[in-house]
């Protein structure tokens, strides 16, 4: 069984489409080893809360620092105290694999 961990591990591969999006099912296995993060069509997103608006860009500068080595970036969206994380892979116009590793890495981060 995959889980958070073994996730947070692993290195995204090049989409450059071609290949289908996981099933239902696979998503849903995925999803389920990750804490918070909910899943509305071919998204999968989680809100992170902080004290202050500081802490939150700090979050958001490392979180475009692991999109980079990861070649694989979630739209942000930023307000006081908070960030919303949303990953999906438009190249299959669905989620892959790709957005559950960054997802866990995402939530290790959070967690330093």
């Amino acid at each position: 069984m995959t889980t958070a961990c073994d996730l947070s591990k692993g290195k995204c591969k090049p989409c450059e489409g071609g290949v289908p999006p996981l099933t239902d099912d696979e998503a849903a296995k995925l999803l389920a080893t990750l804490d918070g993060w909910q899943r509305a069509g071919n998204i999968i997103s989680k809100t992170y809360k902080f004290k202050n608006y500081y802490e939150t860009m700090a979050f958001v500068n490392a979180t475009a620092w692991i999109s980079h080595r990861e070649d694989h970036h979630p739209d942000l969206a930023v307000g006081w105290g908070q960030c919303t994380v949303s990953y999906t892979t438009h190249a299959i116009g669905g989620l892959s694999e790709n957005d559950f590793i960054c997802a866990a890495k995402i939530d290790a981060l959070h967690t330093l």
